[in-house]
């Protein structure tokens, strides 16, 4: 007689086993015909699934009520019944096809797909493919869970003869699953089915809207020594508004896509020659990370912080020592040894295992790129004792960093292989932690507020109790996270806590930023660490004159600068505030005759330090306001003989409002400077030309 607890706290009890569907239509015929699927005690399933004890029931329907928008969960059951919509959809169109795997992922699903030799998939293809999905969808066909035995569906699978779903199914099985499931969609008579763990939609009808995407190449087990094969990209929505809206969304995230605009605006290079990952900052670029490091040094000496310098590389022995290595070894360069020694032991015959193991053990050293500041700042305070009166200590530097990112991985800067990163690691007594929190709280809040970065969230990560990766005493664990959870809940915005998202060491708070087209990144982080001082042995005198442990605070604001770089590309389209773009203003002479005034005027802008350039080619004058205007510098001085007379310049702006018009010299000067000057916070240009017409 299972009882029921639905998401408003009420309960539902019946007097047999009953499916998640049937709980629906006990609440409602409406939302029986709604439903989509259930979260059973937290795990999404079929409406098909038998509850048997005691759960807590949430339905899931197309649209939330609260947002006027699909949920996760729906969205989830959407598109991963879309994928094998598609599926079916290619098999009818490209016979001999082997499916190999097709989950739902962010913004929709894809289906790795195993290719005849002759007939490779096409962008052409596209169109049949999505007019046949449309017709499955349109037969609106249910679908049906069967399960199993593991012989029974493994001599299935043999008599099919799908080495890909063979090894699905191993998979699965290794996992601990003792049955294996298939969906089917539509009647045992003309039906199509796939080895699937699920959950799904009821039937193809439910699909509301959908597109095919992309197409790209890929590989069985991301190996790429193994099979090749095609992955066949698409989306799917409850209704075709909300595709409409993703496709516009997408199109102008095309506009800003920060690797294009990095190109046109000079902003960065990636060479080949150089390597995949590594970013040439060039001139533009440069300024604007310049600035960005300025703006918050300023921010950190008022805060108390001292800069430092570290290596670019350590010896082994400091990241096993921190744990860094061999815990990320799989994402770190291979670490730097002795050539004479490395021969030695090829000479004795050491396997490459064998040198592994080696490695691991530390019976050999070397040097590595350093993966993390941390150690290198830890070092610093070792070098030197401390008394309580000394702490807090923070250290503060543009650390460069190093990670071995896949390939696949590496896109733009937001992935890269080399970053560096605005990182500070705070030294305090217990009794400062929660202070010194709130400290890097203010600083994040105020780069966010700078920048328009207003709309975020809070992340705080927390260890997962079943999982072996972290380390330290479980007490300084629940200390840690008690002042994260306490800080977290002092910003008044949302939060959340994350179960396994915490670093190895320690809890951690993120903040996940939403850009103007409503898509999140992951920028600043701040973590409490109770373990690494412990695994330093590191300490301070107390008021007692005994040894005591500091805690270490982990902080970066930015994250990686490469990221966060790349993120303001896409969010401000190129078009940086006039403090950030690396070039402010340009002046443009409307003939021959204005050159010499020209150059006074660059000269008057350049003397108070404002980022200024010259165009006096011989282009026409609107000529010469496109090409600046597709550099997106904030403003424009068109001069000509007129504005010589008066010692004026006549502005246009990048913004809504193009055309200011004249205003003296040296107004502009000192308006823009102060604009600067104040970081956007002091419109004073925009009040200059108030009285202007428009």
């Amino acid at each position: 007689m299972p009882r029921i607890t639905l998401p408003d706290g009420s309960i539902r009890e019946f007097d047999r086993p009953v499916t998640a569907h049937e709980v629906a239509a006990d609440i409602g015929a409406g939302l029986a015909k709604a439903a989509l699927g259930a979260t059973i005690n937290g795990e999404l399933c079929d409406l098909s699934t038998t509850i048997q004890a005691d759960a807590t029931v949430a339905l899931i329907t197309p649209m939330d009520r609260k947002t006027g928008e699909s949920g996760t969960e729906a969205l989830a059951l959407l598109r991963h019944s879309c994928a094998h919509v598609m599926a079916e959809a290619v098999q009818c169109i490209i016979p001999g096809i082997q499916l190999v795997y097709g989950p739902a992922v962010e913004n929709g699903f894809y289906y790795d797909l195993s290719m005849p030799d002759d007939r490779p998939l096409r962008q052409e293809d596209f169109s049949a493919i999505e007019k046949e999905m449309a017709r499955i969808i349109a037969e609106d066909r249910p679908f049906t869970r069967v399960e199993c035995s593991v012989s029974e569906g493994m001599g299935k699978l043999k008599a099919e003869g799908s080495k890909y779903k063979i090894d699905n199914a191993e998979r699965a099985i290794a996992a601990g699953s003792e049955t294996l499931s298939w969906y089917v969609t539509g009647e045992p008579n003309q039906h199509w089915e796939d080895l699937c763990r699920g959950p799904h939609v009821p039937s193809t009808g439910r699909i509301g809207a959908f597109k095919i995407m992309s197409i790209a190449s890929s590989y069985w087990h991301g190996d790429a020594n193994s099979d090749r094969l095609t992955r066949l990209y698409g989306t799917a929505f409850a209704d075709k508004k909300q595709l409409k809206q993703y496709l516009e969304r997408l199109e102008e995230a095309g506009k800003r896509d920060h690797r294009i605009l990095g190109k046109q605006l000079k902003l960065f290079h990636i060479d080949e020659e150089v390597g995949q990952g590594l970013i040439l900052w060039m001139p533009n670029g440069a300024i604007v990370r310049r600035e960005l490091e300025t703006f918050i040094s300023t921010e950190l000496i008022k805060q108390g912080y001292s800069m430092v310098y570290t290596p670019h590389i350590g010896k082994l022995d400091l990241y096993r020592r921190s744990g860094h290595f061999p815990y990320y070894q799989d994402s770190q360069y291979p670490p730097l040894i002795n050539p004479d020694y490395l021969r030695k032991l090829a000479d004795d015959g050491c396997t490459c295992a064998e040198l592994s193991n080696h490695l691991r053990t530390g019976e050999i050293d070397g040097y590595l790129l350093k993966p993390m500041n941390c150690p290198h700042h830890i070092k610093i305070y070792d070098s030197q004792p401390h008394s309580y009166r000394d702490l807090p200590v923070r250290l503060a530097e543009f650390g460069t960093v190093y990670r071995w990112e896949q390939s696949g991985e590496i896109g733009g800067l937001t992935r890269v292989r080399c970053f560096t990163v605005d990182d500070a690691h705070l030294f305090c007594t217990e009794d400062q932690l929660a202070q010194e929190v709130q400290g890097c709280l203010s600083l994040v809040k105020i780069i966010f507020r700078t920048l328009g970065l207003e709309n975020y969230r809070v992340r705080v990560g927390l260890r997962d109790p079943k999982s072996d990766k972290y380390v330290g005493e479980s007490s300084n664990w629940d200390r840690a996270e008690a002042v994260c959870l306490e800080a977290a809940g002092s910003l008044g915005v949302p939060f959340v806590e994350e179960i396994g998202e915490a670093a190895f060491y320690g809890p951690k708070i993120d903040f996940i930023v939403k850009d103007v087209l409503g898509r999140e990144w992951q920028l600043g982080t701040i973590q409490v660490d109770y373990n690494l001082p412990e695994r330093f042995d590191l300490s301070y005198i107390g008021p007692d004159n005994q040894p005591h442990r500091p805690v270490m605070i982990h902080r970066a604001p930015f994250g990686s600068m490469e990221r966060f770089v790349g993120v303001l590309i896409e969010h401000f389209a190129g078009a940086f505030p006039t403090w950030l773009a690396p070039e402010q203003v340009r002046v443009l002479t409307i003939s021959e005759k204005s050159l010499a005034y020209g150059q006074k005027v660059r000269d008057a802008l350049f003397a108070a330090s404002i980022r200024v350039t010259l165009d006096n080619s011989d282009d026409r004058i609107q000529a010469k306001i496109k090409v600046a205007t597709d550099m997106k510098i904030p403003f424009l001085l068109v001069v000509g003989p007129r504005d010589a007379e008066q010692n004026a310049v006549s502005v246009r702006s990048r913004g809504y409002r193009q055309d200011l018009g004249a205003v003296s010299l040296e107004s502009f000067v000192e308006a823009i400077g102060r604009e600067i000057a104040s970081r956007g916070s002091e419109t004073v240009l925009t009040a200059l030309f108030e009285k202007q017409p428009a």
